[in-house]
């Protein structure tokens, strides 16, 4: 049966891809990966009080960059994303630089209901269905976000599919178009031919995701 044009462009970007990061494997990017990685992977021993951290931070990089959520969250720590009134919380996100500082702070705020269950509600079950939860129950994260703290928090199984990766994978004909916001269907179709990228390079998808961000931003970022 021939194939369609569409799945041989699929097939041929996933197999360039997947040649160029066994070639970043190789060199001293593989360093900063192992770092990244390693510094995900002690999450899961770290407190609920650092998770609800990396769970603000999350919610900050939505439609904004991870530059400036590291910085905010260095800034503000655990203690300001949990303690700071909704008003001073929005005012010191102003101040730090955010485009969207109301309403980043309301959902921080409304998230501290599930702060101290957290961590146990996410280490109870397999991550497919803690991303369904945290996508049902923390306003602001949608999948990708979802993804981006499971796998900040050691869950390297899920992809995270922001604009820099939906460019990479559209530039190289694995997505025909490039959608500004996918929809879940959509955002799962994508995780698809990440899966597969996956299988290529023998990455988990949440450590091929860094080499992926470096090949369309040159940086290794949380």
């Amino acid at each position: 049966m021939q194939l369609s044009s569409e799945v041989i462009s699929i097939e041929s970007g996933i197999i360039t891809l997947s040649h160029m990061v066994r070639r970043l494997m190789e060199s001293h990017v593989a360093v900063l990966v192992e770092g990244r990685a390693v510094e995900f992977s002690e999450m899961r021993q770290k407190s609920w009080k650092d998770w609800f951290s990396e769970l603000a931070f999350c919610i900050l990089t939505a439609n904004s960059s991870a530059e400036l959520g590291i910085k905010i969250q260095e800034e503000l720590g655990p203690k300001g994303f949990l303690e700071l009134p909704l008003q001073e919380l929005s005012k010191r996100l102003r101040q730090l630089g955010h485009r969207f500082p109301n309403a980043r702070a309301k959902y921080i705020v409304d998230a501290r209901v599930h702060a101290e269950k957290l961590k146990e509600i996410v280490e109870g079950q397999h991550p497919y269905y803690a991303r369904e939860w945290l996508a049902r129950n923390i306003k602001g994260l949608g999948y990708k976000e979802a993804s981006h703290f499971l796998r900040n928090t050691g869950h390297f199984g899920l992809a995270i599919i922001d604009r820099h990766i939906m460019r990479l994978l559209y530039k190289y004909g694995v997505i025909p178009l490039l959608p500004s916001s996918p929809s879940r269907k959509r955002y799962l179709e994508i995780e698809e031919h990440i899966m597969l990228l996956s299988n290529y390079t023998s990455l988990e998808p949440g450590i091929l995701d860094l080499y992926l961000w470096y090949l369309s931003t040159g940086k290794v970022l949380k």
